[in-house]
């Protein structure tokens, strides 16, 4: 067969007679310090065609993705990697012995007679990769949002008859939404209010104009929680079932998550992977107790992390961890002294993700508890500053961030600046005018037929 399966989180499986290519294959394990894993049995068929392909292709560093339990079944691959700036995942699987190569930004490679690939990357430490199967387009967007590649996808879907599109939907269940006030309260995330007015399959739709795609595959959504402390989410989950809910779309359909395409017939066959069950896991499986404290050579290593990151002393007066009950605040910006995060934490999974530099699995985890003081956001201010800029990219100081948002802005400047713009117009606008008023169902509505 010359075609492609969809299976797991977000793994594309690509046939050029053999199995050729696998993508971002989280196939057993969980991730997120034990507070995710798959909602579905990856099927032997699909495991063995991952055994015996060549290339491995991972789009980001999160577990979801590029999943260490699952890393050591793939020692046989050559593993393609986006030219990500400060080169952490292709430096860290060298290191481990792994046979890795960069591939070029924004250039076809060949893999075999009938399947090409064309990788971009963005300053958020994510790539989307276009695949092209004997002429068919397979546009993997996984987690990402468009962030200065947008129109080089679209000027290439155009020259396509067939055109599949594959991305993240869903409520925001897949961020950091574990917030409380002050005095201990939880905040209902944004999830909740999504759940009440989001038809998944509308944005779903909007998507596939905005690509020229003809056909839709939901594509990395697909976890489930399943840590005693983190279950509490599972409410805020996207059903299967959603996303197809308002899909209205000029000339694309939309099929389940998880399927089969032959891509010189066009026929397409349903995988209907099994559930991997219902149940909840203690945080002790991973590691982790409440009730342990930081010891004083930990706290020396957390101030250390944070004060590492210039950036934050620009708007922050403290970051405080609170960990075992006991509180280890880290003083920042005197100027600022009125404004600041708690995060409250397990000693393990804390340490552990200062020593792998991996903040942002605490955030998606949404086990740890966050308490925003004087700030409305983690957003700009720490996210992307902490585990994008710094973690990821290996940018810490003030020069070094302005040298990695340069580099990422020189490979496609017009198209930086204007999404850039964009985004600043959407984020200032959602701040002034609320998503339920008339004005901004307006300017919605104006802004998806300008898009599309």
């Amino acid at each position: 067969m010359i075609g492609f399966d969809t299976i797991g989180n977000a793994t594309l499986i690509g046939y050029d007679d053999v199995p050729v290519l696998v993508t971002d294959p989280w196939i057993k394990g969980s991730a997120y310090f034990g507070s995710w894993r798959l909602t579905n049995i990856i099927p032997a068929e699909q495991m063995d065609a991952i055994g015996r392909t060549r290339y491995v292709w991972f789009s980001h560093a999160h577990p979801d993705h590029l999943n260490g339990e699952s890393l050591e079944t793939l020692r046989d691959k050559e593993i393609l990697l986006p030219d990500h700036v400060g080169s952490r995942v292709y430096q860290d699987l060298s290191n481990l012995g792994f046979q890795a190569r960069i591939l070029p930004e924004r250039q076809w490679v060949e893999l075999s007679e009938h399947i090409r690939i064309f990788c971009v990357t963005d300053f958020y430490q994510n790539a989307a990769l276009l695949i092209d199967i004997n002429g068919t387009l397979l546009i993997n967007l996984n987690d990402c949002i468009e962030r200065g590649w947008g129109r080089t996808l679209q000027r290439i879907a155009r020259t396509y008859k067939t055109v599949y599109l594959l991305k993240l939907c869903g409520f925001w269940d897949a961020d950091m939404m574990n917030f409380f006030s002050e005095d201990g309260r939880r905040i209902p995330p944004q999830a909740a209010a999504n759940m009440e007015r989001r038809q998944i399959g509308k944005i779903l739709g909007l998507y596939a104009d905005l690509y020229h795609a003809t056909h839709v595959v939901p594509f990395s959504s697909f976890h489930q929680l399943q840590r005693e402390d983190s279950v509490w989410a599972r409410q805020y989950e996207t059903p299967k079932a959603a996303y197809k809910l308002g899909f209205d779309s000029k000339r694309a359909q939309i099929f389940d998550p998880f399927v089969r395409v032959n891509c010189d017939t066009g026929e397409l066959r349903n995988l209907c992977p099994p559930p991997t069950g219902d149940f909840v896991l203690p945080p002790e499986a991973f590691g982790d107790s409440w009730a342990e404290p930081l010891e004083k050579d930990e706290q020396v290593r957390l101030a250390k992390y944070i004060r590492e990151k210039e950036m934050l002393f620009d708007y922050f007066g403290f970051i405080r961890f609170r960990v075992g009950r006991r509180d280890t605040t880290i003083d920042l910006n005197p100027k600022h002294r009125n404004r600041g995060i708690t995060f409250e934490v397990p000693r393990n999974s804390l340490m552990t993700a200062v020593q792998y530099e991996v903040f942002d699995d605490l955030l998606i985890g949404n086990f740890m508890k966050t308490t925003l003081h004087g700030c409305e956001s983690l957003y700009p201010h720490f996210n992307p500053v902490v585990p994008k800029y710094a973690d990821n990219g290996h940018a810490q100081t003030r020069e070094e961030v302005e040298r990695y948002l340069a580099t990422y802005r020189s490979r496609a400047p017009i198209e930086y600046m204007a999404s850039a713009f964009e985004q600043d117009a959407h984020r200032i606008f959602r701040k002034f005018v609320r998503e339920d008023s008339t004005l901004f169902k307006v300017a919605s509505k104006a802004y998806c037929f300008v898009r599309r």
